[in-house]
């Protein structure tokens, strides 16, 4: 897998005025690379996991995805790769209320008619995060941290070639956090690449980079990364 990011660039209209989210940002990432993104609210990193996931189109740039530019295919061809080969974990709650846990796993794989045998595969990824004991529970019986390995399973279900993860620790306390990123670092290993942003540098040391994001510019930081 090789994604490939050239001078990228997201601006908004806000009334009178333009705002720009993402400033020429350049990045590549190939197989289990584990890059860290760090910065401060507002300054465009959850505008970038997006545009790479192909839910925001840029205004200028380009994201290669093994030599396809993800922001210049047809809508259909578009969520075909963001099924099959990016998987996103989103900040907040995401899982779907009225399925229970294995439902809300197995909804991706069905999204598009694919072979293998889904429920096998969904299990696995449940004993892997260690809450297979939850599969027909529902998400308002789960725990913080409970949700999160749900949400990581569902994001995997499909074998992506790359994992976004959007504030994935946020709200879960010590030891969830620790075991969340010694699982990243384990998916990483086994070869997903994965591009995590993050407000809790603690997280940062379980990853390969870290780059920071400042007013929509992208810089590899080289400090945090040795701290």
């Amino acid at each position: 897998m090789e994604l490939v990011i050239s001078n990228l660039e997201k601006k908004f209209i806000l009334g009178d005025r333009t705002v720009t989210a993402v400033n020429n940002v350049n990045l590549n990432v190939s197989d289990g690379d584990f890059i860290s993104i760090i910065g401060r609210s507002g300054s465009g990193k959850s505008t970038l996991l997006n545009m790479i996931s192909g839910l925001l189109l840029p205004t200028k740039g380009k994201i290669i995805l093994d030599g396809k530019d993800i922001a210049h295919v047809s809508d259909n061809e578009l969520s075909h790769i963001r099924n099959s080969e990016i998987g996103y974990i989103m900040q907040g709650k995401s899982l779907l209320q009225q399925f229970t846990v294995i439902e809300n796993v197995l909804l991706p794989f069905y999204l598009f008619k694919r072979e293998g045998d889904a429920v096998k595969r969904a299990r696995d990824l449940l004993e892997q995060m260690e809450i297979l004991h939850l599969e027909n529970t529902f998400p308002s019986k789960l725990s913080g941290g409970e949700l999160r390995r749900v949400a990581i399973a569902r994001a995997l279900i499909n074998n992506p070639k790359i994992l976004l993860a959007d504030e994935p620790t946020s709200d879960l306390d010590r030891k969830n956090t620790f075991e969340i990123m010694k699982l990243f670092q384990k998916i990483s290993d086994e070869g997903t690449a994965i591009i995590m942003v993050t407000h809790e540098l603690d997280t940062i040391e379980f990853g390969d980079k870290v780059f920071q994001m400042d007013e929509g510019t992208l810089k590899e930081n080289i400090d945090a990364a040795i701290a």
